[in-house]
């Protein structure tokens, strides 16, 4: 699936500027369509490069900016890889 695809679906999913590099798929919770899913680390490592802020500044940034923005069931989903205890 593409973003178009995601559009022609659900025309509310919504995209975070400047983190298209960032988009890792797309999901979904039955019943509501499908939104574009994000990486949150290589969110943060966008905006570091992006900006020249260190790691602190990043997240700061990004949970007050763009994980606490909901906007509605197009609201995107921003998620951590899940790394087991070895």
């Amino acid at each position: 699936m593409t973003l178009e695809d995601l559009e022609d679906i659900n025309p509310e999913a919504l995209t975070a500027d400047g983190l298209t590099k960032a988009i890792i798929g797309f999901g979904q919770q039955y019943p509501a369509n499908p939104v574009v899913i994000y990486d949150y680390n290589k969110c943060i490592e966008i905006l570091r490069k992006d900006n020249n802020w260190d790691y602190d500044e990043a997240v700061e940034w990004m949970e007050f900016n763009v994980v606490c923005a909901y906007h509605g069931k197009g609201t995107p989903i921003f998620m951590t890889p899940y790394s087991p205890e070895e």
